[in-house]
């Protein structure tokens, strides 16, 4: 039988898929829910209608409502404890009456960078345009009708969590995405310095008055109330009272569900962009705009080095060899496929025999290229095969991450024991996994059960704040959860290291022929 009050429920609204995942007591995924949708553009701004984000986490619930139905014969009348998790940043802005005054505006929005830079000058810390605190800054700028009468603003997750429990506290995670942290609050000197900016524009307000109030992972308070419940499942069969543990964003439940939180650890996610998170001991010492930072959900600062650009060239490359050996009459199965060049790949020269490669369709702001244009070369006396070829597509899919890297590493003396490395292309073993060893110089370990990413991440934070007692994040994380799993880990060779450094020559050395490149239309 299951015991529903033993059970923990994490949600997490990605920017394809909105997710559910019901844990046990020992963390295990026991059901799940999902919901596909897609941000929009309208007016100029990438966006999700109220409407879409109501029935989009309703139905959500109720596809994990029928699962649990289906596998155990229960109906989920209660949880022990949940959580809410969205895609960072963004901007919601809230009249006197919670009246949304302007379409959500998410993360993917590029129209506010002449606020990021105005506030990073100031601060002389990195703002990111996505940041909450660009995208107010910036409709002040732009005299945005809808300025005098904002409340308060928040994130999805904020406003999710709002909605379910009447709080608008967001874990400080999700905060250090909205303006800058610092011990366990908004930071009072850049709080300051950022007032007076926006004074000078005819913006009055105290900062604190309308940004989400601070809480820190394992913090209690907040519980779904009777108008919460009903607004998660119309059905009326959830029963308020569940505890709610404050809201994160996608990368903090990446590094719970990644076991990152720890001080040294970090992970690296791979996909059709690729972003690494080191776990610091101290903000860096200078403002690096290739570096966000950000902190884990409980307070340590966290560097973030994101690129566009990861897996759609490599992709393409594959699907093409693909179509080749179904021209032979050899059709492959696609992961045979992928196992097949991957593992050849690895038999390639260290430096990939001279062979280059350029896997930027978009631009790519960490390696300074405005506009992004697939490209290969090779040396006039290098090795071109197909091992050399695929191998120097596998070295480009970390290079910009590596340049990023290279900023903490060399000019912040910063210190990685390991990552953890999750997404696709880390699936082929001793191919991707290897190779992001050797070009960070770090240990890099990929868990065996990748479990169910950010939702899952969001359930343990959620179990984190009922069992977690005494201890912290990083020491439960590693006691609680992780202690049984099984993971593989590789360490860095040097051959592999001394060759990757050889690639990266002739990549840097290239980037003025990328640049150009960006410019034919």
């Amino acid at each position: 039988m299951l015991e529903l009050d033993k059970t923990y429920l994490g949600i997490e609204l990605g920017s394809t898929r909105i997710k559910a995942v019901l844990i046990d007591e020992n963390y295990s995924p026991l059901a799940s829910g999902s919901h596909e949708w897609e941000n929009r553009l309208e007016n100029g701004y990438w966006t999700y209608s109220l409407d879409d984000i109501h029935s989009g986490i309703r139905s959500c619930f109720a596809s994990l409502c029928a699962d649990v139905k289906s596998k155990y014969g229960v109906t989920l009348t209660t949880v022990g404890a949940m959580g809410i998790s969205a895609m960072m940043h963004g901007y919601m802005a809230f009249d006197k009456d919670d009246n949304l005054l302007v379409p959500f505006r998410t993360w993917r929005n590029t129209t506010t960078k002449q606020a990021a830079d105005d506030l990073t000058a100031a601060l002389g810390f990195n703002i990111p345009q996505r940041w909450s605190i660009s995208h107010l800054y910036q409709a002040v700028l732009n005299k945005e009708p809808h300025v005098p009468e904002i409340a308060h603003i928040t994130t999805l997750a904020g406003y999710i969590n709002y909605l379910l429990t009447g709080e608008r506290a967001v874990g400080i995670g999700e905060a250090s995405g909205i303006f800058p942290v610092e011990n366990y609050g908004y930071n009072e000197k850049y709080l300051q310095i950022t007032e007076e900016k926006l004074s000078a524009h005819g913006f009055d307000k105290k900062l604190v008055e309308f940004l989400p109030p601070v809480k820190i992972a394992g913090e209690k308070g907040a519980v779904l109330t009777e108008s919460g419940a009903k607004f998660l499942d119309p059905s009326g069969t959830l029963k308020a009272g569940v505890p709610v543990c404050p809201p994160e964003g996608d990368a903090g439940t990446g590094m719970a569900a990644a076991n990152a939180v720890r001080i040294g650890t970090g992970n690296v996610s791979a996909g059709t962009s690729i972003f690494s998170m080191l776990v610091l001991d101290k903000n860096p010492s200078a403002a690096y705009p290739e570096i966000d930072m950000v902190t884990t959900p409980d307070g340590a600062p966290v560097a973030m080095v994101h690129c566009n650009n990861c897996c759609s060239e490599l992709d393409a490359w594959v699907k093409m060899f693909g179509e080749f050996a179904e021209l032979t009459g050899n059709k492959i199965d696609k992961s045979a496929l992928y196992e097949t060049l991957y593992k050849n790949a690895m038999t390639g020269d260290a430096d990939c025999g001279g062979v280059t490669a350029f896997n930027l369709l978009s631009g790519e702001p960490v390696a300074g290229v405005d506009d992004g244009r697939p490209m290969y070369f090779r040396m006039p006396d290098g090795k071109m095969n197909l091992a050399n070829f695929f191998r120097a597509q596998l070295y480009s899919a970390f290079a910009s991450l590596k340049i990023g890297m290279d900023i903490l590493f060399e000019k912040e003396q910063v210190k990685a024991e390991q990552f953890t490395g999750h997404g696709g292309l880390f699936k082929v073993k001793g191919a991707a996994q290897q190779i992001l060893a050797d070009a960070l110089n770090t240990p890099v370990s990929v868990m065996e059960t990748a479990g169910e990413g950010g939702a899952w991440g969001m359930a343990l934070l959620a179990a984190y704040m009922i069992k977690g007692g005494e201890k912290s994040l990083a020491d439960w994380l590693d006691d609680d959860v992780f202690a049984g799993m099984e993971k593989l880990t590789v360490t860095p060779e040097e051959k592999g290291r001394n060759g990757f450094n050889e690639y990266m020559k002739r990549y840097k050395g290239a980037l003025g022929a990328e640049k150009m490149l960006g410019e034919v239309k």
